[in-house]
């Protein structure tokens, strides 16, 4: 299978660290988005919506999305298990996912976006919209930090899919300058470890 992606955007790389937990083996296409090769009409025929990133399939089929690429990873390769073993844990799984997405992820594309000079000339800039989701992305960096207090990943005892939506949404921080600080001391132990594993660097 073929993997379009770009090794510095957070949703493509979701997909890459997902895939090597499990083990499985993609083509990896990059695409630079700088260039704007996510707009040039060869690629638009695979994604009309310009997105990374996508999943070509065996049969020439697409998938977009890297959670709707994942699931359907985790349906071909169910073992070992990254979305849950039984009903509620996936459940709980689901949850945090859905929780980092809205709370976490997009607050911090949205910092991005409205504050970092890549973008400029590229969209419309609200720097102040920017500076006020920094602020919620803080918030959030709490609110895990408080979670990860009482247990060693995410959704629970083990590593999920939860942690690696996790990691790479912190880990997109960087570029904005938002840093786990010295005042969270369990999500900087949780995010040393995710670090550490080899699918980080994927």
């Amino acid at each position: 299978m073929k993997l379009y992606t770009n090794r510095y955007a957070p949703s493509p790389r979701r997909v890459r660290m997902y895939a090597a937990e499990k083990g499985i083996a993609l083509e990896l296409v990059e695409v630079d988005i700088a260039a704007r090769a996510h707009q040039a009409p060869e690629f638009l025929a695979i994604n009309p919506l310009g997105e990374l990133p996508v999943l070509v399939r065996e049969d020439g089929s697409t998938l977009t999305e890297s959670l709707a690429i994942c699931r359907w990873l985790e349906e071909q390769h169910p073992e070992p298990d990254l979305f849950g073993r039984d009903a509620l844990e996936r459940a709980e799984v689901n949850r945090w996912i859905d929780r980092l997405m809205f709370r976490l992820y997009v607050p911090t594309t949205h910092v991005f976006r409205h504050t970092h000079a890549f973008w400029a000339g590229r969209v419309t800039q609200l720097p102040a919209w920017g500076e006020l989701e920094r602020e919620a992305v803080r918030a959030e960096y709490a609110a895990l930090d408080a979670a990860l207090a009482g247990r060693p990943f995410v959704a629970g005892a083990r590593f999920t899919m939860a942690d690696i939506v996790a990691y790479t949404s912190v880990d997109f921080g960087k570029p904005s300058g938002l840093r786990v600080g010295a005042e969270q001391p369990a999500l900087r132990r949780w995010y040393e470890a995710v670090g550490g594993r080899p699918s980080a660097r994927a």
